[in-house]
């Protein structure tokens, strides 16, 4: 009997293995995925923003769903998003299309879907949160940074989450966004207390 798959930062191999293939699911509703292990919602929303606040160079990546939405709602989603990376001192990178771009993508300014390692190794990338993204072109970049980097991914899914990454949230809606802003803004300030 095989153990359980822990879904790790890599280099893992130039074929990662689909976490799916390995019982790696995603989450159900009120919980996320930690490595691969499911975990109630507070537990992965404090991880995340452990993850965030301990990085040297945490990004966000920005998909066209948050990049191209001008509701309030979306509007919101963005300010929110954009506070967190304030907080942690994050760089943005978006990702406003998917359509390849290699070998003409400037990794310094946007994100390349099909070739994501380029953007992670140019930049010294050590978390990566994946924000607005569809779910098929999250999990290929997801596993594509994976297989090849010792990148942490996050994906804050708005849908059922992602397998692929090291650490997701499903259904993120702007309740969730607030409630990973406040746990960032909590550890924050335990930090200073404790420096």
């Amino acid at each position: 009997m095989m153990g359980a798959y822990s879904v790790r930062p890599g280099p893992e191999s130039y074929l990662p293995p689909a976490a799916a293939l390995h019982g790696v699911l995603p989450p159900e509703p009120g919980s996320g995925l930690i490595e691969g292990r499911s975990a109630p919602e507070s537990e992965v929303i404090a991880h995340i923003a452990g993850k965030l606040l301990a990085a040297k160079n945490p990004t966000f990546f920005p998909g066209p769903q948050l990049l191209w939405r001008t509701t309030d709602y979306a509007l919101e989603r963005g300010r929110l998003t954009r506070a967190i990376a304030e907080i942690v001192r994050a760089r943005v990178i978006p990702m406003p299309d998917y359509r390849p771009k290699y070998p003409m993508i400037d990794p310094e300014r946007e994100i390349n879907p099909n070739h994501p390692n380029l953007t992670i190794w140019h930049n010294k990338i050590d978390v990566g949160v994946f924000i607005g993204v569809h779910c098929h072109q999250a999990n290929m970049a997801l596993k594509i940074i994976r297989g090849g980097t010792p990148c942490y991914t996050i994906a804050l899914c708005a849908e059922e989450g992602h397998e692929e990454a090291h650490a997701t949230l499903r259904n993120t809606d702007n309740t969730k966004l607030r409630a990973v802003l406040d746990a960032v803004r909590a550890q924050e300030q335990q930090w200073q207390r404790a420096s």
